[in-house]
C-alpha cells in the first residue's frame, strides 16, 4: 500500500480512537493507519501537574520523525509512517504492549532517588527496566518475572523489545553525542505489528525531549521534560535547541504559536 498517498481528513470529521495525555489517536485513512496527533499538554508525575505550553507538539512531532524515520532507515522497525502536518503523523496501528521501557546511561530521576546514587554518574554499563503502563498505579517498576506471569508479554516478546531497546539507545547515544547532548535516559514503548499470520514487535510512541533526559555535554544544562518537571522554565526554548542542533529547525524557525518574539530595535 501506498501510504504516501493517503487522503487528509479532517479533524472534525474523525473518530478519536483514544487520547493520552500528550497525544490524540484518530483513526488513519487507510486500515491498519492512524493519525497520531501532538498536544502542547505538559505533565508530570502523572499528571498532578500539568500545563498547556505552546509550541510543544509541535517540536515533539517534528523531534520524533525526525528520530523514527533515521531508526526506519537503519532498519529498526517503527510504526512511523510519515508526518502529515506540524502536529500529525501517519503511523501503523499496533496492539500496545502495556510496559515502558526504560534505557538508563547516565544516574537520574527516579534511581538515583531508589539507590543513592549521585545523579550524573555514569553507570557501570547501560540497564534496562519495565514499568507497567498504569496510571493509577503511578507506573510501577515490574520484573520479567511479573511480566511473564501476568501476560503482559511472552519471554520471547520481551527479548525482541530488549534487543530494540539497545539499538535504540545506540543509535540516539551516537546521534545526540555527534550534538554535543548527553542521553542521560529514555522511556520508550513497543507494539504487536500484526501482518497477515505474524506478529512482529516494533518501537511505537513517540522519542522526543518529553521521553528523554538530554543534558548538554559541556554545561549539564538540561533540554528536556525535567524542566517542567522541576520547575526550570524555559521548556519551548529547550526542545527548540534540540530541533536546531538536529537540523530540523533553522536558527529564526520558531514553532508555530510560540508566543510574541521581541524585536529588537
Amino acid at each position: 500500500m501506498d501510504f504516501n498517498k493517503t487522503r487528509y481528513i479532517p479533524m472534525s470529521r474523525r473518530r478519536r480512537i483514544y487520547e493520552g495525555k500528550a497525544k490524540v489517536l484518530y483513526e488513519g485513512p487507510e486500515p491498519g493507519t492512524l493519525i497520531q496527533h501532538f498536544k502542547d499538554d505538559a505533565t508530570a508525575f502523572n499528571a498532578k501537574k500539568h500545563q498547556v505550553i505552546e509550541g510543544k507538539g509541535v517540536l515533539n512531532n517534528r523531534i520524533s520523525e525526525y528520530i523514527f524515520q533515521h531508526l526506519n532507515d537503519i532498519g529498526v522497525p517503527t510504526h512511523f509512517i510519515r508526518r502529515l502536518n506540524m502536529r500529525e503523523q501517519l503511523i501503523r496501528e499496533v496492539e500496545i504492549v502495556p510496559l515502558e521501557v526504560v534505557v538508563r546511561n547516565v544516574a537520574a530521576g527516579s534511581l538515583s532517588q531508589r539507590l543513592g546514587i549521585e545523579e550524573g554518574t555514569q553507570l557501570p554499563r547501560s540497564i534496562i527496566e519495565f514499568y507497567y503502563k498504569n496510571d493509577q498505579l503511578n507506573d510501577p517498576m515490574v520484573s520479567e518475572e511479573h511480566i511473564t506471569a501476568f501476560g503482559w508479554a511472552t519471554p520471547q516478546e520481551i527479548d525482541d523489545i530488549m534487543a530494540l531497546a539497545i539499538r535504540v539507545n545506540d543509535f540516539l547515544s551516537g546521534l545526540f553525542l555527534g550534538i554535543g547532548i548527553r542521553l542521560v535516559d529514555f522511556k520508550m514503548e513497543c507494539g504487536r505489528l500484526f501482518e497477515n499470520e505474524m506478529v512482529r514487535i516494533i518501537v511505537a510512541d513517540e522519542i522526543s525531549p518529553d521521553s528523554c533526559r538530554l543534558w548538554d555535554v559541556k554545561s549539564n544544562e538540561k533540554l528536556d521534560k525535567d524542566r517542567f518537571r522541576r520547575d526550570l522554565g524555559g521548556l519551548v526554548e529547550a526542545y527548540t535547541e534540540v530541533a536546531k542542533r538536529l537540523g530540523i529547525m533553522s536558527e529564526n524557525e520558531r514553532p508555530a504559536g510560540a508566543g510574541p518574539v521581541l524585536v529588537k530595535g
